[in-house]
């Protein structure tokens, strides 16, 4: 698309919500399940860090159906965090925003003094390479206290010896993309130009590419690992709370 006329902050997450519903099938229900765990689980003041925030989905919608909760979100994606301030500066004091590379050993020191409730992420840490998400795991659990809890909605790919449920997966996913794509929705590469187009966005795009030139996709890991990673890491109980095909919400409590 070469629509760049600009636009509200607000319009431009919806349609990256529209793009991301094309790759994650049932994606709101997802996102319901991960909010129903809040709810359940915490008390109604409670703080979380939406870690790999993107453009801020999930922790918009953590603020809206919480009231008394706050945000931290955090990633390295200058663009996206960019819009990512721009939407949650709509919940004031509740909400912050904040620069780390996960890829660096020490991504938590612009946390320093911060403590969480919960961690929450969202088709994000695929991008770790399994030796840094078991680290990245390790250094979540040292950030919070007993009783804490992680979730983390990505896709696990299916692995040797799933072989149907692997192609069961990859048929569903051409299938939502090619009648997401038929009714409007952007590609990725769509939404990626069209945001990039934005005003004074140019430049954060260009060190976008930059940073993340020579950081090719990870192997997949399978939902095995991330259980596996998080027991190592110090978490007392793993497991899932949602699944449909190949993507998943994990669960664990510290």
């Amino acid at each position: 698309m070469n629509d760049t006329a600009p636009l509200p902050p607000r319009e431009l997450l919806d349609r990256w919500d529209d793009q991301q519903a094309a790759y994650v099938a049932h994606r709101e229900p997802r996102f319901q399940a991960m909010l129903d765990v809040l709810g359940l689980r915490l008390p109604e003041t409670f703080t979380a860090l939406d870690l790999a925030c993107g453009p801020g989905s999930l922790a918009d919608r953590v603020l809206r159906a919480f009231p008394h909760a706050q945000v931290t979100a955090v990633d390295y994606d200058p663009l996206l965090l960019r819009l990512a301030g721009d939407v949650l500066t709509e919940h004031g004091e509740r909400a912050s925003v904040l620069e780390t590379d996960l890829v660096r050993t020490d991504w938590t020191a612009p946390l320093a003094g911060r403590t969480f409730d919960a961690v929450l992420s969202s088709t994000a840490l695929h991008w770790l390479s399994p030796s840094d998400l078991l680290r990245v795991y390790t250094d979540l659990a040292g950030l919070l206290a007993p009783g804490a809890v992680l979730l983390n909605a990505d896709h696990l790919r299916f692995g040797p010896g799933d072989e149907t449920l692997g192609s069961l997966s990859a048929d569903h996913d051409r299938r939502v993309q090619r009648a997401a794509f038929a009714s409007g929705a952007d590609t990725w590469d769509d939404w990626y130009a069209l945001a990039a187009g934005q005003p004074g966005m140019a430049p954060l795009a260009a060190e976008r590419e930059r940073r993340f030139a020579e950081r090719p996709p990870q192997p997949p890991a399978p939902l095995h690992f991330h259980l596996s990673a998080l027991r190592t890491a110090g978490f007392t109980e793993v497991g899932t709370v949602w699944q449909y095909l190949d993507d998943y919400v994990v669960f664990a409590r510290r």
